[in-house]
């Protein structure tokens, strides 16, 4: 039996490579942005939590909220808490609000740059 050396993998060109936040996302003052989609469920696909120990800040319809769930910024939507209700696996009840979100990173400080469409 002979050996076979593996040849190289071949390089990919970085503009072939989609964007994992959409283009009309944009930073205010440019820099470190969180990302488009973020959720605090451990379950969820979305869920980060070295983005979360961070600290998001989450601005919807220019209020900022503090009972996010879940948001989306290309969407335009965030998941907030329907009161005390749950459902029968013990995870509370959600429900979806649509309008303008912003999300920028608590630990920057003021004036951090934000997320937006």
């Amino acid at each position: 039996m002979t050996e076979q050396t593996p040849e190289p993998a071949a390089e990919i060109a970085p503009e072939t490579i989609p964007e994992t936040v959409p283009e009309t996302i944009v930073a205010s003052a440019g820099g470190d942005v969180p990302p488009d989609r973020l959720a605090i469920s451990f379950k969820s696909p979305f869920f980060d939590e070295d983005k979360l120990a961070r600290g998001i800040g989450i601005r919807f319809k220019g209020v900022v909220r503090t009972n996010v769930e879940e948001y989306c910024i290309s969407e335009g939507w965030v998941r907030v808490q329907a009161g005390k209700a749950m459902d029968r696996k013990g995870q509370p009840l959600t429900i979806k609000l649509n309008g303008p979100v912003e999300a920028w990173y608590e630990d920057l400080g003021e004036g951090a740059p934000a997320a937006k469409l």
